[in-house]
């Protein structure tokens, strides 16, 4: 079912552009040697070559790794990678940026990476292209804290210089009608995760929003339901979490809705977003091509991209995310929720896939473990083995959940039990999970003649009960397994439980 918005004097519908960024991973910067390991932690202006901060006669030098990691990206969005393209300085003055412009690719001229797409499950649920326009590279700029000081502003300039990906959605203006671009917040989201995914699995970025290392800024604009024309788009920079992205485009929608029900106008602007109030504001005029005065950059020749590099590089791609999450669904019947949880990472696919091993039949319990369980304790579900960690804390691994969920499906252990094993390991207790439930007794009761005898022995006791299942009241059929399973201690087979009070019950 299509989104819409119902106003005053009728319905709208949205439409709404991405431009992405996406810090690019590499060792340097885009234009300098100095570390591109940008972390908050890091002492301020530490990690500043000359050429970051603009010192005269410093020239920039492109780092060739970042151009692989925008192809590499490229690819990944099922885009064309120009073969030819230029950097240019876009010009505008800021504090945190020490050069007075920024060095990117201009929008008139072809990027390094053009036209794409992604599919996402659209908000009628069913599969929807999302047309890409283009991805260039560019230079981030610096930060400025503002509340360091009590009078003034402070600027670090780590980040200044890192190599930056600006992944930017298409809205066809000759074909309005062409509907292959986002018109919710949930397609929003659904975009952006698929970006983060695919980011991920290729190594281009670790895209994590909370760190700053995604941002998105987010064009909405409104149209009548069945209008030929879009509307004027206004434009709310560096979002940082999907919760206020779609937050924000609700409320930007709705304030725009009901200035054209009073007869306004919407006019082409700059929005900040107040995270507290969940509310845009004006913040400037929006800037077009032209207020920038982009010229070519004259320090940087052209770049050249020959034909095997592209395909080298495509060689080495993994199983993208979106292929993956399809495969997770057809072979291994998971729910689209659960294929998309397990493919948010290749860490976790790789953790997942190596728990399922051979046994497909392993694969829907596994995955309920690691979502309901495993993901609610990241203190023992480690991912990277190259990380440091407590060696105090228990470690799951793969083969620790596969022989659990084993031990459930060979009725050696209940569900109980089970979650009593993995809250053991999750406290450290050491062995393999039949090792546990040797240890402490953990073991299943499957011997028949001593379940009957507990089932008699609790039909003997409860003859009300019994007279009131007989006479047709079946859901007392719960009591008599609770009371069985009870008076086991909870270590009888629920299966054979039900299957012999249901013989004696009649």
């Amino acid at each position: 079912m299509a989104y819409t918005i119902h106003g005053k004097t009728g319905d709208w519908e949205l439409v709404i552009g991405l431009e992405t960024h996406i810090e690019v991973t590499s060792n340097s910067k885009l234009f300098s040697g100095a570390s591109a390991d940008y972390n908050p932690s890091v002492p301020a202006n530490t990690q500043v070559s000359f050429v970051d901060a603009a010192m005269p006669g410093m020239l920039p030098v492109l780092n060739e790794y970042c151009v692989e990691q925008a192809i590499r990206m490229g690819l990944g969005l099922n885009a064309e990678i120009s073969k030819r393209s230029k950097f240019a300085r876009k010009q505008y003055f800021y504090p945190d940026l020490p050069q007075g412009y920024q060095i990117s690719q201009p929008a008139e001229e072809p990027p390094i990476v053009g036209r794409g797409h992604i599919e996402i499950i659209g908000d009628d649920g069913n599969p929807k292209k999302i047309l890409i326009e283009r991805a260039h590279l560019e230079q981030d700029a610096g930060k400025l804290k503002h509340d360091a000081h009590p009078t003034k502003s402070m600027a670090d300039y780590n980040r200044t210089g890192v190599a930056l990906l600006e992944i930017v959605t298409f809205l066809d203006t000759k074909n309005p009608g062409n509907n292959s671009f986002i018109t919710s917040p949930d397609e929003a989201e659904k975009y952006l995760r698929q970006i983060r995914e695919i980011a991920r699995s290729l190594g281009v970025s670790n895209a994590n929003m909370e760190e700053g290392s995604m941002r998105a800024d987010v064009n909405v604009s409104v149209r009548r339901v069945g209008a030929a024309e879009f509307g004027t788009r206004t434009e709310t920079k560096n979002m940082v979490s999907f919760k206020f992205i779609k937050t924000a485009i609700e409320y930007e929608a709705r304030r725009q809705i009901e200035i054209i029900e009073n007869g306004g106008t919407v006019s082409q602007d700059t929005m900040h977003y107040n995270q507290d109030s969940g509310t845009t504001t004006v913040m400037r005029s929006k800037e077009d091509a032209l207020d920038y005065r982009y010229f070519p950059d004259p320090d940087l020749l052209p770049l050249i991209i020959e034909d095997d590099l592209i395909e080298r590089i495509r060689a080495t791609l993994p199983e993208l995310p979106s292929v993956r999450r399809a495969r997770y669904m057809s072979e291994l019947g998971l729910s689209e929720y659960d294929a998309a949880r397990l493919t948010e990472s290749v860490q976790i696919s790789n953790w997942f896939e190596s728990a399922v091993g051979d046994k497909s039949v392993r694969a829907k319990p596994i995955a309920n473990w690691m979502i309901s369980e495993l993901f609610a304790h990241p203190e023992n579900f480690v991912l990277d083995e190259s990380i440091q960690r407590d060696e105090s804390i228990r470690i799951i691994a793969p083969s620790d959940l596969a022989e659990l969920v084993d031990m459930i499906s060979e009725n050696e252990i209940n569900g109980k039990m089970a979650k009593d094993i993995f809250v053991k390991m999750l406290d450290g207790e050491t062995g393999s999970p039949k090792q546990i439930a040797d240890k402490f007794g953990l073991k299943q009761m499957s011997d028949t003649g001593a379940i009957v005898s507990a089932v008699d022995d609790v039909i003997a006791k409860n003859a009300s009960q019994v007279e009131q299942y007989k006479s047709g009241k079946v859901g007392l059929i719960g009591f008599f397994v609770g009371a069985v399973m009870k008076s086991t201690g909870g270590a009888a087979n629920p299966e054979l439980v039900n299957k012999i009070l249901k013989e004696k019950l009649g």
